[in-house]
């Protein structure tokens, strides 16, 4: 029927690597982000634990809870129509088992009105990958720089700058695809690697600060912009001066006020 939306699936985001279509993604956190997004054609909305760092203020993703990721999420699928809606697994919500895994991805999509979940990490959470694939729960990896190891990292470091490493998050990428994810974020790794495991992987990864080769890219809706304009990364690219633009409009609402100019004739019943 003409109007109608189709929402992407798993299946769409997998036959966008096959036919060579990249794949946008960004964040959001709340309704009118998420409608923005899905409006504006986002295939994939992300509702990341970057929402610690952007709407909580924290200096990293690490505190934020399961319960805090299901609000959010929820709050994001209210608004969409079309995009994929994908939520992030926090810090210690599926490392401690893979039964813990299950449930709480559970919750994402029961709770939360997801349709995927994400988490961090490579071989090691192999398995944890299969037992949500074979319930029921799609699974987008994360390989690379992963933002909840920031402490054994000691920083937002690049990963795969020496062979060693870069053999590592390879081995760490097939393992996460042959587990059965649908796609894998590649973070904070160099551009050649990043083509590498691209070239080498069946399913579609989406890059951030790993350069152009990736099938897609996601951004922090925030970093890209400018609301979150105390950050400056290299990385980033904004697209509008967005901080800038509201202290201007909020400091003419102000003077109008303060002038008597608002609220008119017009704004009054």
């Amino acid at each position: 029927m003409n109007g109608v939306i189709k929402p992407i699936t798993v299946s769409d985001i997998l036959a966008k690597k096959r036919a060579g279509e990249k794949i946008v993604a960004l964040t959001a956190y709340d309704a009118t982000f998420a409608r923005l997004l899905d409006q504006a054609g986002v295939d994939i909305i992300l509702v990341g634990d970057s929402l610690g760092m952007v709407i909580q203020g924290l200096d990293t993703t690490l505190p934020v809870t399961l319960e805090e990721t299901i609000y959010h999420t929820r709050c994001s699928a209210q608004a969409i129509s079309r995009a994929l809606l994908v939520a992030d697994m926090p810090f210690m919500s599926y490392q401690a088992s893979v039964e813990q895994a299950a449930l709480n991805a559970g919750r994402c999509l029961k709770e939360g009105g997801a349709q995927a979940v994400k988490l961090e990490g490579g071989e090691e959470f192999a398995p944890t990958i299969h037992k949500l694939v074979a319930v029921g729960i799609p699974v987008m990896g994360h390989c690379g720089m992963q933002p909840q190891r920031v402490r054994e990292y000691g920083g937002y470091l690049l990963q795969g700058a020496d062979e060693v490493q870069a053999e590592r998050i390879v081995r760490d990428a097939h393992a996460v695809a042959s587990a059965g994810a649908f796609s894998l974020v590649l973070e904070k790794i160099p551009r050649a690697l990043a083509r590498r495991i691209t070239n080498e992987l069946r399913i579609p990864t989406i890059g951030i600060a790993a350069g152009p080769d990736c099938d897609g890219q996601i951004l922090v809706s925030y970093d890209m912009l400018g609301l979150a304009d105390q950050f400056k990364f290299r990385f980033v690219r904004r697209y509008i001066e967005g901080a800038e633009l509201i202290r201007k409009a909020v400091k003419e609402y102000g003077e109008d006020i303060r002038a008597g100019k608002f609220p008119s004739d017009k704004e009054a019943f």
